[in-house]
């Protein structure tokens, strides 16, 4: 039986993703910070999906921790089908007002952490002739607005990267970049979205669903909900003074 990875499964859209990857009768492998949530969360899909679901609690900001999730992935014997980037945070203030320690650490778990994973989890999909990877990025990745924004198109562009390397091999890939959605990323960061009409939100069942729908179509960038939808192709047209602006 292969094997999908999600990390940052315990909420938002990585627990969304794991219960759809159960739903098509894939194990799992959840990993997160908490082990008491995960262990939870593990046993919710095992009671309404039949499916294994182990789990490991991982830090991924924390060098010594990603390599042992490195060298699990790469074991041939785990055969991951599916790799779910979704750890990550948002920073909640300016850069000037952040500690340096905070922008490093989100540099590790939301790039970092994404290209070691990716990279331990190919060469078996390779070989193999079969596998996905999707790596949650962000339509804040597409504008010009602080370092998250920055470490999102990142993620974007190493994903499309990939792209030429993997024709033929089986392997699709996918920056998954959703808009606003329902989920604790906000209230963690300190961010006030009570202001924010109801119209522009999205669930993380609808993130997933357009980004299963999108790795089906061959779809390397996946933007979900129509409100979203002409942010990327908008931005490449504007000036980049023009864009900067807008964050003012």
């Amino acid at each position: 039986m292969t094997t999908a990875v999600v990390t940052g499964a315990t909420t938002g859209i990585g627990w969304a993703y794991a219960r759809e990857l159960a739903a098509h009768g894939l194990d799992l492998l959840l990993v997160a910070r908490d082990a008491e949530r995960l262990a939870a969360r593990a046993q919710e899909l095992r009671e309404a999906y039949a499916v294994a679901a182990d789990v490991l609690a991982v830090d991924l900001a924390d060098r010594e921790q990603l390599r042992q999730l490195e060298l699990v992935l790469s074991d041939p014997a785990l055969h991951v089908s599916w790799l779910v980037n979704n750890a990550g945070f948002g920073m909640g203030v300016p850069f000037g007002e952040s500690a340096v320690e905070d922008e490093e650490r989100a540099l590790d778990v939301m790039a970092r952490a994404v290209l070691v994973l990716t990279r331990a989890s190919l060469p078996g999909m390779v070989e193999r002739g079969s596998g996905v990877v999707v790596n949650v990025s962000s339509i804040a990745g597409f504008l010009r607005n602080g370092t998250y924004s920055a470490v999102k198109a990142w993620v974007t562009a190493f994903t499309q990267g990939l792209v030429p390397e993997l024709r033929g091999t089986g392997v699709r890939v996918q920056a998954l970049c959703p808009g606003l959605t329902r989920t604790e990323f906000h209230e963690r960061s300190g961010q006030d979205v009570t202001r924010i009409p109801r119209v522009a939100w999205l669930s993380p069942e609808q993130v997933v669903r357009a980004s299963v729908r999108d790795v089906a179509r061959g779809r390397v960038v996946s933007v979900p909900g129509w409100q979203y939808a002409m942010i990327p192709p908008v931005a490449r047209l504007l000036p980049l003074s023009l864009l900067l602006r807008m964050h003012r």
